[in-house]
């Protein structure tokens, strides 16, 4: 999506060795791998977005060619919030791909703009490894950017992120599990300033049963499906536990999780609320 972070997503996979192009038509990605190819080039990332409307149709199905010439291909699609998006254009005054109907007095509204571009996309979002920008500082996208494209090669990459209900539930997952009802160690005076990646707190935690219970029926419901999903030639599932701080016990249920996965899966692991909350970049 436009002003979902493209800009330090690809300063980042600059930093790791990628060559990368921006707003590459379409029509010319497979010509433009076969000349990369030819001059041994290993790590290449392009860039692709609204700009290129009239050839998106035909993505998918370029996509797919590439593939089937054994090409290792990962799709990453930054996202974000209408309202975040809206601000971010508002803050930068730019204007968005789309607001030109047929003539620059012509304009179409931002927000009929995006609900468009998301129409446009949405063939694209599906099947994709998304990243939702919301709320991410550069530094953390930069991070989140490389930290999944360093990955041990897996049938499936899983990605478990704690979070608050209180700001929102992600974007990008495609499970979410409320354990709210759960026992709260906010109410402990000595665990409120921790986290769940704190000792006491796992202590407190592990201790109760109801949360080994939750533990338990979440591990069994991903090891029921995931195996479904990778045959359903799914690459890329995210994982959302959420409570009302996101700072213990969706932390800690996160790590527990991920720890168990992680001999099977490419796990990575997010914390939402942890970072310092800060304007996220625009593209």
């Amino acid at each position: 999506m436009s002003g979902s972070g493209k800009s330090v997503a690809l300063h980042a996979l600059e930093d790791s060795g990628f060559y990368c192009v921006d707003n590459l038509p379409p029509e010319l990605l497979e010509a433009f791998i076969d000349v990369e190819r030819s001059h041994h080039a290993e790590r290449v990332a392009v860039a692709i977005d609204v700009r290129s409307a009239a050839s998106l149709p035909g993505l998918p199905q370029r996509l797919a060619a590439l593939r089937e010439r054994d090409m290792a291909l990962t799709i990453l699609f930054l996202d974000a919030s209408d309202d975040v998006l809206i601000r971010r254009y508002s803050e930068t005054r730019r204007m968005h791909p789309l607001s030109v109907r047929h003539s620059a007095d012509q304009r179409r509204a931002l927000v009929d703009a995006l609900a468009l571009e998301r129409e446009l996309l949405a063939p694209l979002r599906e099947g994709a490894l998304v990243i939702d920008t919301s709320q991410l500082k550069a530094a953390q996208l930069r991070t989140e950017v490389k930290s999944l494209l360093v990955r041990t090669p897996a049938p499936l990459a899983l990605v478990f992120e704690s979070f608050a209900f209180k700001r929102g539930v992600p974007m990008d997952a495609d499970f979410v599990f409320d354990v709210r009802m759960l026992p709260n160690p906010h109410y402990d005076p000595a665990l409120r300033p921790l986290t769940g990646l704190d000792p006491a707190v796992a202590a407190y935690l592990e201790a109760e049963p109801e949360v080994a219970e939750m533990r338990t029926h979440i591990t069994r419901f991903l090891e029921h499906w995931l195996p479904r999903l990778v045959r359903d030639h799914r690459s890329y599932v995210t994982v959302a536990i959420g409570c009302t701080g996101g700072q213990h016990r969706s932390v800690y249920l996160v790590e527990r999780l991920a720890a168990h996965f992680a001999p099977q899966w490419s796990v990575q692991r997010r914390h939402r609320e942890l970072d310092v909350r800060s304007p996220a970049p625009s593209a």
